[in-house]
């Protein structure tokens, strides 16, 4: 099973529509009934199993998926993208060099683009817009995303990092952040890196999203100020 209906299999994708099966590339490529059929080289190579059943590999199938969508939006296609790499079915490297073996890929450099965002740490799409629209900004300090800090024994990955200056930068999705127990979680966690010197600036997605200007002059005023702090800039 391949594309979308590996997906599926994989829990990165809504079943539905024809399966779809993948077969070597010498081989018919007529299906039947409810089955689409897509010649392929090297299918020995991206072979799975999942419950049993002969599955393409995750960066196969998002990028077939990619090409060949079966029904889904680009979304749900770069949704499975993201998740895959958030829970590890795969890793960045593996679907740049699947993209890497499909010069003719459909939307080619958008996969690229995205691939290339999930490499440097991005784990979701608000990461992603404000990685693009307010870290990457004119005038903006170099940042690391996913840095990890241990204190007092526990570990934490943070959005993004300014390790120069210990300023770290939260993007906090509604449906995750927005309940009170995770707000909880979220002080104490910012409580617990103030004692090893980091400040944490938390944006929400409506702010992030609608006032990326602003977003940038707070991170902008905080780097400027935590320098002068540390005297990186000759003056305290």
């Amino acid at each position: 099973m391949s594309h979308r209906s590996a997906l599926a299999l994989w829990d990165l994708a809504p079943p539905g529509g024809p399966i779809h099966l993948s077969v070597e590339h010498t081989r018919s490529g007529r299906g039947t009934a409810g089955v689409v059929l897509h010649r392929t080289r090297a299918l020995a190579d991206t072979l799975r199993r999942v419950d049993g059943l002969p599955v393409s590999c995750v960066e196969r199938a998002v990028v077939d998926t990619w090409g060949a969508p079966g029904g889904l939006s680009r979304a749900e296609v770069r949704a499975a993208a993201i998740e895959a790499v958030r829970r590890r079915l795969c890793l960045p490297r593996q679907l740049s060099a699947e993209v890497e073996r499909r010069p003719c890929l459909r939307s080619r450099g958008a996969l690229g683009q995205l691939v290339g965002l999930l490499a440097d740490g991005c784990r979701s799409e608000l990461e992603i817009w404000g990685c693009l629209n307010v870290l990457r900004g004119p005038g903006m300090p170099a940042f690391t995303l996913q840095h990890r800090v241990e204190v007092a024994g526990e570990r934490f990955i943070l959005d993004a990092a300014c390790e120069q200056v210990l300023l770290a930068v939260e993007m906090d999705g509604a449906a995750w952040h927005g309940s009170r127990s995770q707000r909880e979680k979220d002080i104490r966690r910012d409580a617990l890196l103030a004692t090893i010197g980091w400040q944490t600036l938390r944006f929400g997605h409506r702010r992030l999203t609608s006032a990326p200007d602003g977003c940038r002059r707070d991170i902008r005023s905080a780097y400027t100020a935590r320098r002068r702090l540390m005297g990186l800039d000759g003056v305290r």
